[in-house]
Formats: C-alpha cells, structure tokens, sequence
C-alpha cells in the first residue's frame, strides 16, 4: 500500500486542524484532494478511539457544557429546495463539556439539538468523571432532564441564561445577536457555587473550533459534505487540542493539567497512533474487497 512520508502526513494533520480547507491542503502539500480525505479518515477513527481510551477517570470540578451551530450538504432551512441534497443534508450541532480549570474537552457529540442528543452528551460526560462536579449550562431546556438521568443528584448544577434586547434593523438577519441586556443565574440542582457560574470557557473554545475547522467558518463553500468526515475533523481537533497544543495560560496542554498523560504529544504521535491501527491484524476470514474479487 502506498503511503505519503511521515513528514508530509504530519504536515496535512496540522494543517487540517490550522484552518485550511482539505483542497488548500491538497495544493500546499502537492497531493490530491483523496489522500487528505484518506488521512482525515483515518485520523478521525484512530483520534476517537484514543479519546475514549484515555480521557477516562477525570478529576474536575467545574464543567461548562454548550452547543455549537454548523451543517452538512445544506442548511436545515435550505434542505427542501436545495437542488441535490443528500440523504445527510441537516443542520449539525457539536455539543462539548469542558473543563473550566484545567480547558480540557472531556466528552463531545455531533448530533442534532435535541433531547436525545443531550442525553448522550451527559451520559458519556458522568462515565469520563471520577467525582462530583458542578455543571453550567445555557438556558437549553434539553439539558434539564439530560443532567438528571445521568447524574441523579449527584451533582452541583446551575443554568446562565442570558437576556437580549431588540436587535436593530441594521442587525436583523445577520449573525451578531442583539445586545444582552442582563444574565440570569438558576440553581438546577445540589449546591452549585453561584460565583463560579459562567460558560465564558466555552464560549471561547467555540471560537477555536470556528477558527481551527475550516468547515466550521461561516459563508464559505468549505463546509461539510458528509456527516462522517465532519465527526471525524472533530476527533483530529479534539485530539489535537487535548494533547497536542499547548495552552498559553496551563504552560502545557489541557490533557497534561488534568493529569490525564504526563507528556506532550506530538503530531508524531498520532501519526504513528494510525499507523498502528492500520497495522492491527484483521479479524479472521475478513477480506478486502480487492481480495475477494475474482482473479481475471
């Protein structure tokens, strides 16, 4: 099988969680359009199988949790009169748990903005905890019943909502909200700590995920095509935001802080990380499908 060097596999994985589009990739790189999509596929894979593995039996004690708006092939309201709109095509939310203390993203799911999808959210969240936590949410009412059947009452949670005013005409339409005009902080469940009651963390993590995915910026033609490549560019950046980039204020990565791996990784390492699942030995009597077809 064909395989690009290390050094350039290295250089699209950093590339595909700097920003730029797979094709930008493609023509900086000198490679086609399909091997990025390969890598990225692979990548995707390996990443959500080492988040698994690793993010587990985390010590925290405040989380902020949030979704985040993107779509695939078309926008929800765009879906009936879109001219080929597959099968996927539907507005995607991204919902994340982060660590206020030490900014690791703990649990993700890419799903739709319903109760089912905070439900998986928070369930897989209570499984990566080993203690009692405080949880902030927004005002989504999804997350009421989603906290409770995860957590029961073992847990201090708080919702911030925010008050709007009336947007200007000038601002209608378009993507800056109106003006908040006043937040509003309400004790959900146990005793959460009223001061320490924001989502400012994750609000700030959503604008480097809009900054670090390509297909996450706004009005622009790079944004999801298919819904499994869109889950697997989450799972390259969360793995490389995680372990790989070092944050400004923790002299370290999130994944360092919160003890969950006593070094810094590298794009090396997860290089070597596909490579290894690649290498896995196949289950016995599974055949590619060059393999299976019959010989000319």
């Amino acid at each position: 099988m064909n395989k690009q060097p290390l050094a350039k596999r290295i250089q699209i994985l950093s590339l595909l969680c700097e920003g730029s589009s797979m094709r930008s990739i493609s023509r900086v790189c000198d490679v086609s359009i399909n091997t990025v999509t390969k890598l990225l596929v692979d990548a995707g894979e390996t990443c959500l199988a080492l988040h698994d593995e690793l993010v587990r039996d985390v010590c925290a004690n405040r989380i902020q949790c949030d979704e985040i708006w993107s779509f695939c092939d078309a926008k929800q309201k765009n879906v009936a009169t879109a001219k080929a709109a597959s099968e996927e095509a539907d507005d995607v939310w991204t919902w994340t748990a982060l660590d206020a203390d030490t900014k690791m993203i703990v649990s993700y799911f890419i799903g739709d903005r319903s109760g089912q999808s905070a439900i998986m959210l928070m369930d897989d969240l209570c499984a990566r905890l080993n203690n009692r936590v405080q949880i902030t949410t927004d005002g989504h009412k999804a997350y009421l019943e989603a906290v409770e059947g995860a957590f029961g009452g073992n847990v201090d949670y708080a919702q911030l909502i925010k008050l709007y005013g009336d947007a200007p005409d000038a601002h209608k339409g378009r993507f800056s909200p109106a003006d908040c005009t006043g937040i509003k902080k309400n004790r959900i469940e146990g005793q959460p700590d009223m001061n320490h009651v924001p989502t400012s963390y994750m609000e700030r993590q959503n604008l480097n995920m809009r900054m670090g995915m390509r297909r996450f910026t706004r009005l622009t033609n790079a944004f999801s095509k298919k819904l499994e490549n869109h889950i697997h560019a989450l799972a390259l950046y969360f793995m490389f935001y995680n372990f790989v980039r070092i944050h400004k204020s923790l002299k370290g990565t999130p994944a360092m802080a919160a003890k969950v791996t006593d070094r810094l990784w590298s794009m090396e390492d997860i290089a070597a990380a596909i490579d290894v699942r690649a290498d896995a030995p196949k289950k016995r009597g599974a055949h590619t499908k060059r393999e299976a077809e019959p010989a000319e």
